[in-house]
C-alpha cells in the first residue's frame, strides 16, 4: 500500500518501512506526527484519489532525526562587468519514517 501525502509544499509517495527527507518539521526525535493531507491511496491496482484529499486517510510518520542537506552554491556573474557574487544555502530537514498508512 502507498500514499501520495502533501508537506511543506512538496507531494511525496510513501510506502510503510520507507524513510524520507522532507522539509523541517516542528517536532522532536522519536514523536509520531499524524499527516492528514493524503491527495491518493493506492494498493496494487486499485488507486483512490482525492479531490482535493482522500476522506478520512492518514499517514502515521515517526521522526527519526532532525539534519541540513549539503551547501547549495550561488554564483551570478556579468562578463566583462566586474561583477561576482557568490552566495551559500543549506537547508534544514526532517527524516521520516513511514509507519503507517490507513485509508
Amino acid at each position: 500500500m502507498y500514499a501520495v501525502i502533501k508537506t511543506g509544499g512538496k507531494q511525496y509517495r510513501v510506502a510503510a518501512g520507507e524513510k524520507i527527507k522532507v522539509e523541517q518539521i516542528a517536532a522532536e526525535v522519536g514523536q509520531e506526527v499524524v499527516f492528514d493531507q493524503v491527495l491518493a491511496v493506492g494498493n496494487g491496482t486499485e488507486l483512490k484519489v482525492g479531490t482535493p484529499l482522500v476522506s478520512g486517510a492518514t499517514v502515521t510518520v515517526k521522526v527519526v532525526a532532525h539534519g541540513r542537506h549539503d551547501k547549495v552554491r550561488i554564483f551570478k556573474m556579468r562578463r566583462r562587468k566586474h561583477y561576482q557574487k557568490r552566495q551559500g544555502h543549506r537547508q534544514n530537514f526532517t527524516e521520516i519514517e513511514i509507519a503507517s498508512i490507513t485509508a
